[in-house]
């Protein structure tokens, strides 16, 4: 997708990066490879990130070990701005998806900015508020979708599937297993539905390229 993902309120990546390439000080770019923990659970919330290229899954583990990943984010998004409200510790702990490109702004860095330039702190409240309510979104589909529904939207929505789209595909290091981690269910119902929504021609596998979400998985959400 590159430079032409639209942001909220018509903002693009390009957009947020213009912004960010006028920040001298508290500011790193990173590249990481797959499985690269970018920070881990607990440790000390002193800064936050922006995605520029790739996609990044948080996770969370309970005190017993039992882990769940909570978001796969893509290119666009900001994480790790728990800091600003006055988060100690991180509460997850983010892992690249594939190759990522990443700018880590220091906290002390992204308040000055969010006080002093109207257009940054304008896109970081939209993308916050649009964060909120997948959040909510998200909520909503676990206390009351089926398991089968409940994968059909995050495969939508890990795919960008828009309005106007017949085909999307879902990039490559998203598998079953994360699935069944964000759907909230077994690896086994996981392979269950995807064998279904295939031979249905909702998906189709790409091998290392990934999978490909068709028009008609969107109706499998409206099926009661």
């Amino acid at each position: 997708m590159g430079n032409n993902v639209v942001m909220a309120r018509g903002k693009s990546l390009s957009d947020w990066e213009t912004l960010l390439t006028g920040v001298e000080r508290g500011k790193t770019v990173l590249e990481c490879g797959a499985n690269h923990t970018i920070f881990m659970q607990g440790e000390p919330a002193d800064s936050l990130f922006f995605l520029l290229r790739g996609r990044v899954k948080l996770a969370v583990a309970s005190h017993e070990g039992k882990e769940a990943i909570v978001a796969t984010l893509g290119s666009g998004e900001f994480f790790g701005e728990g800091c600003l409200a006055g988060q100690p510790l991180r509460m997850a702990t983010a892992i690249s998806v594939g190759d990522c490109t990443l700018t880590k702004v220091e906290k002390p860095t992204m308040a000055r900015l969010l006080h002093e330039e109207q257009g940054i702190a304008e896109m970081f409240v939209t993308h916050l508020l649009t964060r909120i309510i997948r959040y909510e979104a998200d909520l909503v589909d676990q206390l009351f979708n089926s398991s089968e529904k409940r994968l059909a939207r995050i495969l939508l929505l890990l795919s960008h599937f828009g309005k106007e789209s017949t085909t999307e595909t879902v990039v490559a290091g998203i598998n079953q297993e994360h699935l069944a981690q964000m759907v909230g269910t077994t690896r086994s119902r996981i392979n269950h539905f995807m064998n279904k929504f295939r031979k249905l021609g909702f998906i189709d596998y790409n091998g290392e390229a990934g999978l490909t979400v068709h028009r008609g998985l969107r109706s499998v959400l409206l099926h009661d």
